[in-house]
């Protein structure tokens, strides 16, 4: 028998990963009754290990992690990105990306995910105002007079709880984004990623690698301890091809194709291989539901865009709700969920865009396009202004970026004049 709960939300989140826990922090402390269902248990912080996977922050995501309380507890193993260095395999044409072009102390900081998961959910458990269902799934979604009405399956069986927006924020293959009949169009598979942790001989310095090789896209981003990240991107065939060759092999074949900029690769840590699968849901909102994060586009992880771009969204619609708060709005209204949608269109699609034209563009190994493209890396390299927009786009800068991620607070001149930091997000 299905339990009826009284607890009515006016938020609630499925999916207590960084993008859903990073919404639930957010919305923490402003008069909003806020539920999050996860699937399985809070995981163990667990030890650190030569094979930790990295991720890569932008400075705006950083800002934002450590507005959440999040930051403080990864920033002991977090290494800065102070250079991009970006060139392709066997053509002419490089570019850098300098953190002092832009600005900046540091474009970003790669942190292990494992750090950055226990610092989520150690924030998490420690949000009184933050209603946990863990574990527990979503098996329904039902529209009701006032907003959804949602059966979980807990570990005590099946309860019933009501909500004015649901959000979803439970990855790739969604259960939210099916429940409420919001179709997604999935790449073709073709391509397929390794990962693993290496170690140079040299120290990396602080610089991550974008380097375009006939088979794919090979990343290298700086992590602690003198590892580097490694995404070695390609067909199906590549792929399993590199994965079945002995640690020695690997190591030859990645040394090959990079070159001696870090002098030789001495060890490989633990690979992972994995299809990249390229989602893009059809539209983001439904009645009183909003996607986030994977669940709503899955990228390919070349440039690090996707959980970038996800925490911008996150951002954007928890600086509505909690304006919609503060008047006493409901945060399910449709004409809230427009403004988020057209807020966040023109990001998504062009970081969706970004994304696509670096694969296509640097996976063909045809003469005429290759040398155009070492053209373009010269020319990136030589044209400061035209560099500064390129890395404001990467990093997300372009469009009037949520408070947020500038390191304002939400609900802090709701009714007041612009602050300084309103006046720096509109500039």
């Amino acid at each position: 028998m299905t339990k009826t709960s009284n607890e009515r939300f006016d938020v609630f989140i499925v999916g207590a990963g960084p993008v859903g826990a990073s919404l639930a922090l957010a919305l923490e402390g402003h008069g909003l009754a806020v539920g999050l269902a996860e699937a399985r248990p809070l995981g163990d912080p667990g030890q650190p290990s030569y094979d930790d996977k990295a991720l890569a922050l932008t400075g705006a995501s950083v800002k934002a992690l450590d507005t959440l309380g999040v930051w403080p507890e990864v920033a002991h193993e977090a290494t800065p990105i102070r250079q991009v260095h970006v060139s392709q395999r066997g053509r002419l044409g490089i570019t850098r990306l300098n953190a002092s072009d832009a600005g900046m102390d540091a474009l970003g900081q790669v942190v292990p995910a494992r750090a950055l998961g226990a610092a989520f959910n150690g924030r998490l458990r420690e949000s009184p105002g933050l209603r946990l269902y863990c574990p527990a799934r979503l098996k329904s979604a039902a529209s009701g007079e006032e907003g959804r009405v949602l059966e979980l399956e807990g570990e005590t069986g099946p309860l019933t709880v009501a909500t004015r927006l649901l959000v979803g924020a439970d990855g790739t293959r969604s259960p939210v984004r099916e429940l409420l009949g919001i179709a997604a169009k999935a790449g073709d598979g073709a391509q397929h990623a390794l990962a693993a942790n290496v170690t140079p001989e040299f120290d990396h310095g602080g610089c991550a690698y974008e380097r375009f090789t006939p088979g794919g896209p090979l990343a290298l981003l700086p992590m602690s301890g003198g590892r580097m990240g490694m995404v070695w991107t390609g067909d199906a065939a590549l792929i399993e091809e590199l994965d079945g060759l002995s640690d020695a092999a690997l190591l030859s074949r990645l040394q090959a194709a990079f070159g001696m900029r870090l002098g030789r690769f001495t060890r490989i840590g633990a690979r992972k291989r994995y299809p990249l699968t390229s989602v893009v849901a059809e539209r983001q909102t439904a009645e009183r539901a909003v996607l986030l994060g994977n669940a709503s586009q899955t990228l390919h992880p070349v440039a690090a865009q996707g959980f970038n771009l996800a925490l911008r969204d996150v951002a954007a619609l928890a600086e509505l709700l909690v304006e919609a708060a503060a008047e006493e709005n409901d945060p399910g209204d449709p004409a809230l969920l427009r403004r988020f949608q057209a807020w966040r269109a023109g990001d998504r699609r062009r970081t969706r865009r970004f994304t696509g034209s670096l694969v296509r563009g640097f996976s063909s190994d045809f003469a005429p396009l290759a040398h155009a493209r070492g053209l373009a890396l010269f020319a990136l390299d030589l044209a400061p202004p035209v560099k500064r927009a390129f890395m404001r786009r990467a990093l997300g800068l372009a469009d009037r970026p949520p408070l947020l991620l500038v390191g304002g607070r939400l609900g802090a001149h709701a009714h007041g004049p612009a602050s300084p930091i309103e006046s720096e997000r509109s500039s």
